[in-house]
């Protein structure tokens, strides 16, 4: 079964776009207690920063306990790790520039895509978001278990994971959130269209989140696995955000999510490079893909590999192979002309959409790999997720939030970054 099969293509025009991720960098994770076995401790003297005014070394603070969940498919095991410490900008700081890298789906197959992006991520201490499908953890012989609004049992308009697939989903996600990633939710059946996702009321947007929550909560049972560790975090806790299949559905969705105590949604489509908002009454904050500049065109694409794909070989991923170099070429350029646009002026955060795809023969993904390695390098850059882009939104001085959503695209700030967000006169 090839990808396609897999998952279904987002269903958008020429002018549809995707997300750029982007964060603060996360602090280092701290050792684990104890060293190698056998080996005794080293020694504390009474002038060393570890020991006590009577010269005795203070006793190291205990890792949190582990407590299974229900079958023990997830766990509680404390704060997250690797998590950096939100401050409020100082007067006159220049913001930082985020660029938050999500991904829909989250699958691991044989390709290892997902194993490739936590590795990137690492190289350069960043976080993402991975937007994981339900049902990429529950085995295609227990389909009957999803019933999803306003379709059959056991229906998805992407395919069930092989079992084998679904223990390297577990084990990447599982890793992924140990290493300060975020996992969100890609809801189920990615259902678009004249019977998609579009049609749903608030409550049946209720029943998938439910149902998602459940096969992630639950893969211990559905999928008989005895050797597999929990998942390290509690879902029902870390589920903050998501992003709707196709970028539909929105408008039910909001009441549902905000009811849930979520604090984003990142399902909107054709958003502007400017700073986030918060809607639905001041629940949540609204994190669209963006509007991108589209090297070679007058129009802009949004800020996600398969709208890009859709402008250079329409529905087909399996384009002319002797376009393919200059289309990586032009999704690169394109991403960096959206950085650089807001880098250089309004530093509104950026998010980047992406899908592991092999489409057009991976160029979309070498694109996205060659952009990060860039713009990581460049100062005051933090790649963060979604959650760690809204838990710094929410450290700032509202007055000074209001500044920087004042700002347009492309827009500097009057007078310099220290005198829009200096004292006031």
């Amino acid at each position: 079964m090839d990808d396609l099969s897999r998952r279904s293509l987002l269903a958008a025009g020429a002018a549809t776009a995707a997300t750029v991720a982007a964060g603060c960098a996360r602090r280092p994770g701290h050792a684990m207690a104890g060293g190698a076995a056998g080996a005794a401790p080293e020694p504390a003297t009474p002038d060393s920063p570890t020991a006590d005014s009577s010269g005795a070394a203070p006793s190291t603070p205990a890792k949190p306990p582990t407590t299974l969940i229900g079958d023990g498919s997830t766990s509680d095991t404390g704060p997250q790790p690797n998590q950096p410490q939100p401050a409020p900008l100082e007067l006159g700081e220049r913001p930082p520039q985020f660029v938050v890298f999500s991904w829909d789906g989250a699958g691991e197959l044989d390709d290892r895509l997902f194993s490739r992006f936590r590795q990137l991520a690492k190289d350069y201490n960043g976080s993402m978001t991975f937007f994981l499908s339900g049902i990429y953890t529950l085995p295609e012989a227990k389909k009957e278990l999803y019933h999803p609004p306003q379709h059959h049992v056991g229906a998805s308009d992407i395919g069930y994971l092989s079992d084998q697939h679904i223990r390297d989903t577990l084990t990447q996600i599982g890793a992924a959130w140990l290493e300060g990633h975020e996992v969100g939710t890609h809801f189920n059946g990615h259902f678009c269209g004249t019977n998609g996702v579009g049609k749903w009321s608030p409550e049946e947007w209720d029943s998938e989140i439910e149902q998602a929550m459940s096969f992630v909560m639950n893969w211990r049972t559905n999928t008989g696995f005895t050797d597999l560790p929990a998942l390290p975090f509690d879902y029902r806790k870390e589920l903050i955000g998501g992003r709707t299949p196709c970028l539909e559905g929105q408008r039910n969705l909001l009441p549902t999510a905000a009811a849930r105590g979520w604090k984003y949604d990142a399902s909107g489509p054709g958003g502007l490079q400017v700073w986030p908002q918060k809607i639905q009454g001041g629940a949540l904050w609204d994190m669209p893909l963006q509007s991108i500049p589209f090297p070679g065109h007058t129009f802009q694409v949004l800020s996600m590999d398969y709208n890009i794909m859709f402008n250079q070989s329409g529905d087909n991923p399996k384009g002319n192979p002797a376009m393919r170099a200059a289309w990586q070429q032009q999704a690169r350029d394109s991403y960096l002309a959206g950085f650089e646009r807001t880098y250089t002026t309004n530093r509104a955060p950026m998010y980047i959409g992406n899908h592991f795809e092999g489409w057009n023969g991976g160029i979309y993904m070498n694109a996205v790999e060659d952009v990060l390695k860039v713009i990581a390098e460049k100062p005051e850059v933090k790649l963060v997720s979604f959650r760690q882009l809204v838990q710094w939104l929410e450290a700032q001085d509202p007055a000074v939030l209001r500044k920087l959503q004042s700002l347009a695209v492309g827009e500097s700030p009057a007078g310099g970054w220290s005198s829009f967000l200096g004292a006031p006169h």
